[in-house]
């Protein structure tokens, strides 16, 4: 049997052995809630309205830019605050106030696309003082797992209705609808593509060796070098022209051209101003009526003896209207053509010389 200095020891190992482990459960403590500061550090209380709590809860945690700095403490419905009605209490530590602006914003985040909500305060564009206590932050318009669900739908119902109308293309082809339909299914149709394969393969074959006008085009080199040649003439013609070389060459580069050219224009303005101004017979044709008059007098009569003449009147007219005249001029011609013809063959048949004395 024990004696009782036994069981004292024994008792007394058992009251340490109760006494370190409340030490460190009270350190798991401290180490557990070290996210907001630790259990007797001093809290800030802050507030924001939502218009969907997107399944949060008490107790989530609340980050600051991505780092955990107290929980929510509170979730409730607040019906006079509509539209945003949820108001979501949360409980950080004053060491992060100096992180913290009264224009900071606060989002519902999930973690994950199935992972819990949690509350996420972004300061990088706030710039206003720190918050007091139970301040109120301004919500982000972040979008809640129930929108990606709502948008995850109507991405399926899309994809849905893109899958049935591959379907119908696939049936349309199938059945031999359609120029792709022949295309596919049509065997004869294929052995001409195939033929026509064959064929434009021959057709690059010759051009590789050369053969044809085309081969010859793409293997000869007589092209290229005429080509080169041509080049070189046409630059060397523009070298020319640049240096003032030959008659385009003075015409773009000698101010003679332009000085005489420039007189040129002067003198016709002159003329023109001169006419314009009734100087000259030129100026009075134009601007003196008179002078304008006695000519369409003129035209006018000239007129009038043209249109005699084309009526046979006067000599002029019978000579050419009046045939019988011309062909006595022409006998008149033809029989004087004879006796000088007559008389260079026999002058002393036509001149005879008499000579009498009294």
């Amino acid at each position: 049997m024990p004696s009782r200095k036994e069981i004292q020891w024994s008792q007394l190992r058992v009251g340490a052995l109760v006494l370190a482990a409340t030490a460190v459960l009270i350190g798991l403590i401290f180490l557990m809630s070290g996210s907001s500061g630790g259990l007797f550090a001093s809290k800030l209380v802050l507030r924001c309205y939502f218009w969907n709590a997107a399944g949060l809860k008490n107790g989530a945690p609340v980050t600051l830019e991505g780092v955990t700095i107290g929980n929510v403490i509170r979730v409730r419905v607040v019906p006079d605050r509509n539209p945003t009605p949820v108001e979501v209490t949360m409980r950080v530590g004053r060491e992060v106030v100096q992180d913290l602006h009264v224009d900071s914003t606060a989002s519902i985040a999930q973690a994950g696309v199935l992972g819990d909500s949690y509350i996420d305060i972004d300061s990088t564009r706030a710039s206003g003082p720190p918050p007091a206590n139970n301040a109120e932050l301004t919500p982000a318009g972040s979008p809640t797992i129930q929108d990606v669900i709502r948008t995850s739908s109507l991405s399926i119902d899309e994809v849905h209705t893109l899958t049935m109308k591959i379907e119908t293309l696939v049936d349309t082809l199938n059945s031999k609808k359609g120029t792709a339909g022949e295309l596919i299914n049509d065997p004869a149709l294929g052995k001409k593509i195939n033929q026509i394969a064959t064929d434009l393969q021959t057709i690059t074959g010759a051009i590789s060796e050369g053969k044809g006008s085309i081969g010859k085009l793409v293997s000869d080199d007589t092209l290229y070098t005429r080509a080169n040649s041509a080049i070189e003439k046409l630059d060397k013609i523009g070298t020319d022209l640049n240096e003032g070389k030959g008659s385009a060459g003075k015409f773009l580069k000698d101010d003679t051209l332009y000085n005489n050219l420039n007189t040129a224009v002067t003198n016709a303005n002159q003329l023109v101003a001169e006419i314009n101004a009734g100087k000259g017979a030129l100026g009075k044709i134009a601007k003196d009526p008179a002078f304008a008059q006695k000519l369409d007098d003129t035209v006018t009569r000239l007129d009038s003896i043209l249109k005699g003449v084309d009526e046979g009147k006067g000599t002029v007219g019978q000579l050419i209207q009046n045939r019988a005249l011309y062909d006595h001029a022409d006998q008149v011609l033809d029989q004087t053509q004879q006796l000088v013809k007559g008389i260079r063959d026999d002058p002393k048949k036509y001149l005879i010389i008499r000579l009498k004395v009294f």
